[in-house]
């Protein structure tokens, strides 16, 4: 009988990342995602691929802040390095041990470590927006995520496997609809110039006229179901409010408010984590933005801290601070990219170009 973990490798290997003989294919994630590295590796070298597995183990990354001096901070990992350069996929599977981990208390060593990996974290949002790296993210159920999501670890191994869609008979075949669905949404966007954002505590504006709109159909994450795009760096005008949590190293930051002129965010607030959202306003790039984004993914209902599902709650929209997708047409840089989301399914509206196109989280094109 197959298993899960095996659906979930084979999703992964052929659908997402559609290796192939020859490719070279760099793999991080835990040992305790060992269920599903192992039928990653099974399925990798079925298909002829050639996989290096880099795995975490907990505390690496403070126990690396606490103890590493500078000449160790700007250090990079040549290995690491050339699987940027040159390989041909790169496969992320999140399986925390202890979501505190990412809280990092040495700001300034983290600064330090930031400017050092800049050239290479460019070379991998270039590579990866313009195709020549493939490129997944998805997650392995573990304890500490689903303790973050308010859910026992099989209430989550069941979120996460239907979120991805792996119950369904053949779980391509349906990322295959959803492309096939969201197509439909991206080539009308394509063709609008202004987009506005109205709901409660939200009426925002911006232009996306020359941009492209992208389908996000479970290739470059997974699970996925969104449409994203990037706006015009300094067309973003008024006000919005993020009905779910944002959660920056580790720290949530909840109920933010943002007041926007020109792309340039001139205020912010957070019902929660305040000194959390100064400290990423104080990031250069941070306070234009560089992602605007649709969430279609009805499998998902509820936020659960982790933004790789939050962001695709079917029945929202987001926008990211910092960082652009190039492969959008954005230009903003930035150290980080912060993704914000506020649920549309009471109120929500969008209009393009002055005509009415979604509203209470359903599109009506």
């Amino acid at each position: 009988m197959q298993t899960m973990e095996n659906r979930y490798a084979q999703l992964l290997t052929q659908y997402c990342l559609d290796l192939r003989a020859g490719d070279q294919v760099y793999v991080r994630s835990s040992m305790l995602a060992e269920p599903l590295l192992r039928e990653i590796w099974r399925e990798g070298l079925k298909l002829g691929a050639n996989l290096i597995i880099d795995m975490d183990f907990p505390e690496k990354d403070n126990i690396f802040y606490a103890e590493a001096n500078a000449d160790q901070l700007q250090w990079i990992d040549p290995g690491y390095a050339h699987a940027i350069k040159h390989f041909d996929a790169y496969l992320v599977i999140r399986a925390p041990y202890n979501l505190r981990d990412e809280r990092v208390e040495e700001k300034d060593k983290l600064q330090m470590r930031k400017v050092a990996t800049a050239p290479l974290n460019e070379l991998y949002f270039s590579r990866t927006g313009s195709g020549s790296m493939r490129r997944t993210l998805c997650q392995y159920p573990t304890q500490a995520a689903a303790q973050e999501a308010d859910m026992t670890l099989s209430q989550y191994r069941e979120f996460v496997f239907n979120a991805c869609r792996l119950h369904d008979d053949d779980p391509g075949k349906s990322w295959l609809a959803v492309r096939e669905s969201q197509q439909h949404v991206v080539e009308y966007l394509n063709d609008c110039k202004h987009i506005q954002y109205v709901g409660p505590g939200t009426d925002v504006t911006f232009s996306v006229a020359g941009r492209l709109w992208m389908n996000s159909d479970g290739r470059a994450n997974m699970p996925s179901g969104e449409v994203f795009s990037a706006p015009i760096e300094d067309s973003v005008n008024g006000k919005v409010y993020f009905s779910y949590p944002s959660v920056y190293l580790g720290h949530p930051v909840q109920g933010i408010t943002l007041w926007i002129k020109d792309g340039w965010v001139e205020q912010w607030e957070a019902e929660a984590g305040q000194e959390i959202l100064d400290q990423v306003f104080s990031i250069e790039g941070a306070r234009r933005f560089g992602e605007v984004a649709i969430g279609t993914n009805y499998n998902i209902q509820r936020p659960t801290r982790n933004i790789l599902f939050d962001e695709k709650i079917g029945g929202s929209i987001h926008m990211a601070v910092g960082q652009s997708y190039y492969q959008c047409g954005g230009k903003n840089q930035s150290a980080i990219h912060l993704d914000m989301i506020t649920d549309m399914r009471q109120q929500g509206q969008i209009l393009a170009d002055g005509k009415l196109i979604y509203e209470n989280g359903k599109f009506l094109i």
